[in-house]
């Protein structure tokens, strides 16, 4: 825990430090960008600067996330304090988009004046230099993100990119304005719309990731072997695994075993299995035991007939939690776990293995269909 701690102290120290060298580069930036477009009447290359002005509050936004999600887990948040950099990334795009939409509409009333602007040596310059200075920003930001793991200097780096293309549209835009050509409301009405692009991107990204995404593949199908090669675990089902930021994961599982062994038994092999899964995978996983009856063969032999059935009815089917319960009439209990991309409705997939499993005999079945 120790090391974690350091470890999440040295990741926010150097988030820190990347964003308010980001917030400096940007001021400056902005205030060279206002004041020359003020003196010069260029809307585009005023407009570029109050994108650098922006990117300063977002450089804000994400030193304060660094600060919370560092954060250690307490009695309100047990799950800890990561996604904070989600809710800042968020906070960015609202920014963006804000701007985008202001800037949209300064360039539409530039294109309707229909004056034509003139750059001269001094404003060439200074885009030159901006887009120097974003760049080495982008190449900044994309690498600490890659080494810290952040979303929000992540979107930062698709920030700086973006701005050094609308840059390029500025000074494109007034080079065309030399042959008499009204390009500058153009000119500034390409930036809002690249900012607003830019806005959405980012605002689409931290919405998915607040809301929960499946981790990749490998890391369940890891999860589901160590399981599997624990001692006494016959199989597992319903694994779900929930994502709490950058590399804070959950995980719940049912774990079949053996029903006929004692419960402290069963309750050892499931501790071992929940810290083999944290220690391989740095997941934390909780297990639910269910019980499988290793001594009723009629109930094994049905359980295998319906797997026969059944398979190949629907994409990637998996049949789980298989029981007997026996009375007047014996009732065969199961779900029926099929994938989110099987196209069939829920309803359609159990009738139709109810229909397979009362022509094997006097069973009146009783299947629960679950989306995994």
């Amino acid at each position: 825990m120790e090391n974690l701690n350091r470890n999440e102290s040295a990741r926010g120290k150097r988030g820190s430090l990347v964003s308010l060298a980001g917030i400096a580069l940007n001021f400056l930036l902005a205030v060279a960008k206002i004041v020359l477009g003020i003196f010069t009447s260029l809307v585009s290359l005023v407009a570029d600067g109050l994108n650098n002005l922006s990117d300063c509050g977002s450089g804000a936004v994400s030193l304060v996330s660094f600060r919370i999600s560092q954060k250690p887990a307490d009695k309100e948040h047990p799950y800890g304090h990561q996604r904070a950099e989600y809710v800042a990334s968020m906070i960015i795009s609202f920014l963006i988009l804000l701007l985008a939409a202001e800037l949209l509409r300064e360039s539409i009333g530039k294109i309707a004046d229909g004056g034509l602007s003139q750059g001269n040596v001094f404003v060439y310059v200074l885009l030159g230099v901006s887009v120097a200075v974003k760049a080495g920003m982008f190449f900044l930001y994309s690498v600490t993100a890659k080494k810290i793991g952040s979303d929000t200097l992540k979107a930062a780096a698709t920030d700086s990119a973006c701005d050094c293309l609308a840059t390029f549209a500025v000074g494109a835009g007034l080079l065309l304005s030399h042959y008499g050509i009204a390009a500058d409301g153009y000119a500034g009405l390409v930036v809002a719309l690249f900012i607003a692009w830019e806005g959405i991107s980012v605002l689409r990204d931290a919405g998915t990731k607040l809301l929960g995404v499946a981790p990749d593949p490998e890391t369940i199908e890891k999860i589901r072997a160590v399981i599997l090669n624990g001692e006494g675990i016959i199989g597992v089902h319903d694994l779900r695994v929930y994502r709490f930021g950058r590399d804070r994961y959950y995980a719940t599982a049912h774990i079949e075993a053996d029903a006929n062994l004692p419960a402290a038994v069963t309750h050892s092999y499931l501790d071992r299995v929940e810290r083999g899964v944290l220690e391989e995978t740095g997941v934390e996983l909780t297990a639910h035991f269910d019980p499988v009856d290793l001594n009723d063969s009629e109930a094994l032999e049905l359980e295998t007939r319906i797997r026969a059935a059944v398979e190949g009815m629907f994409e990637e089917i998996d049949l789980h939690d298989f029981r007997l319960v026996r009375g007047a009439q014996i009732k065969v209990i199961f779900e029926a776990g099929v994938p989110y991309s099987c196209p069939q409705k829920d309803e359609e997939i159990q009738k139709t293995i109810e229909r397979a499993v009362r022509v094997m005999g006097e069973y009146e079945p009783v299947v629960r269909v679950e989306r995994e």
